[in-house]
């Protein structure tokens, strides 16, 4: 009885657009396709890449590899070692339905086109430390991509994009993980109906602009549910940020929180010239911090419901948060609305100089409830030209865009 022949002489031999089935059980190496095929796993298939360098290589266009393990590659991120690597002339690569187990990067994208990433289920090592993992999926210089509907967890990042445009990142689910989905010096890239649960910052959105952020979901993430670092003319919208809270919990559901976590549901630094409209930010210690030059932006059909703090704001100009009419909805707002339009009768400004001295001198917590702090709130009350310039809205919503949709996990 002959020996079977190795999984790479097949691959080389195999002629090109034909179809390459990998049976059943281990086989061990670092392989390469290296002309357009169609790899496809059988059931209990696995490549195992004897933990150094990438475990596949797609070398050329039109390549499809589906239904296949990938495990043990090397873990050596400056040499790029992962765990599926698709060089620049795999154009039009499709990597669907795999499940990937990543020591360094899971699929790493190298200046390629048209990429379709889809179906995979994506972990990292978790013998390594967080730091020292790749991401699962890696897209550098990267355009046309479609990441779809990918599984992520336990990886360093679980999507970095790096100086990659016209990319879509669609239905992709993210946790325990530094970044849920991570941009960096990116344009026109669209980020939708993605859901990031227990990362340590759900969408890391920074360097970039013209992104469509839509119907995208964070549940107890930490420190930031979604973050505008350097963020110019994009759309943040539809979106749903829950439990966005500090987090000391040592261990259980709680064991990748943070001590010191800030917990703001949206942060938005250095970030101009944004519609930010119908996203619900919901249980967080501060709904939305906004500072360091970030103006310009349009704030209306949010809802503000049950932070601790709704909005924070320092600044030395006043910003209306409202559009054509229509602001936000606010859950402390004490308001009226005498016409029954929906909109209340008096505005809603959601900080006061108390709040911005607390902000500045936090150890004045201390006199929250003093009569001093409550006899300067009512002279604001009762002579505005005492207030602070802050932020405004003009027509705060009676209902919430979106009830209920903060309640319950996402399905």
């Amino acid at each position: 009885m002959t020996d079977p022949v190795p999984l790479q002489a097949v691959l080389d031999a195999a002629p090109e657009g034909s179809e390459v089935r990998v049976a059943a059980g281990v086989h061990e190496g670092n392989f390469v396709v290296p002309r357009p095929l169609r790899l496809t796993g059988k059931p209990g298939a696995i490549l195992d890449g004897g933990g150094r360098g990438n475990v596949l290589e797609i070398a050329a266009p039109d390549v499809t590899v589906r239904g296949l393990r990938l495990r043990n590659g090397g873990a050596d991120l400056g040499k790029l070692e992962s765990a599926l690597f698709v060089r620049r002339d795999a154009t039009r690569a499709a990597v669907e339905d795999n499940r990937i187990e990543a020591r360094g990067f899971g699929i790493w994208v190298d200046g390629t086109d048209d990429v379709r990433i889809a179906g995979n289920r994506i972990s990292g090592d978790t013998a390594l430390r967080s730091q020292d993992r790749g991401d699962g999926i890696r897209l550098y210089a990267a355009t046309g991509a479609e990441v779809i509907g990918n599984e992520i967890w336990e990886a360093r990042d679980g999507i970095y994009i790096e100086v990659s445009h016209h990319n879509r990142l669609v239905g992709n689910r993210l946790r325990h993980q530094r970044y849920g989905i991570h941009y960096m010096y990116s344009q026109s890239n669209e980020v939708r109906d993605n859901f990031s649960h227990d990362n340590r910052l759900g969408y890391a959105l920074m360097q970039s602009r013209y992104l469509t952020v839509v119907g995208n979901r964070s549940e107890n993430d930490q420190n930031y549910a979604f973050l505008l670092n350097f963020i110019v003319d994009s759309v943040i919208a539809e979106n749903i940020s829950v439990d966005t809270l500090r987090g000391t919990t040592p261990g259980g559901a709680g064991a990748h929180r943070i001590a010191g976590a800030e917990g703001k549901a949206l942060f938005i630094y250095n970030s101009p010239f944004n519609e930010i409209r119908d996203n619900v930010f919901a249980r967080a210690e501060i709904g939305v911090h906004l500072t360091a030059g970030s103006e310009g932006n349009v704030f209306h059909g949010n809802a503000f419901i049950n932070n601790r703090t709704q909005v924070m704001y320092v600044a030395t100009r006043e910003q209306e948060w409202s559009h054509e009419g229509r602001g936000n909805y606010w859950s402390n707002y004490l308001g009226w609305d005498l016409t029954g339009d929906g909109i209340g009768d008096t505005p809603f400004e959601p900080n006061d100089a108390v709040d911005r001295l607390l902000w500045q001198y936090p150890m004045a917590k201390v006199l929250m409830n003093s009569p001093s702090v409550l006899v300067l709130r009512w002279a604001q009350r009762m002579f505005p030209v005492l207030r602070p310039p802050g932020v405004r809205d003009s027509y705060p919503l009676m209902r919430p865009p979106q009830p209920g949709a903060f309640n319950g996990p996402a399905d």
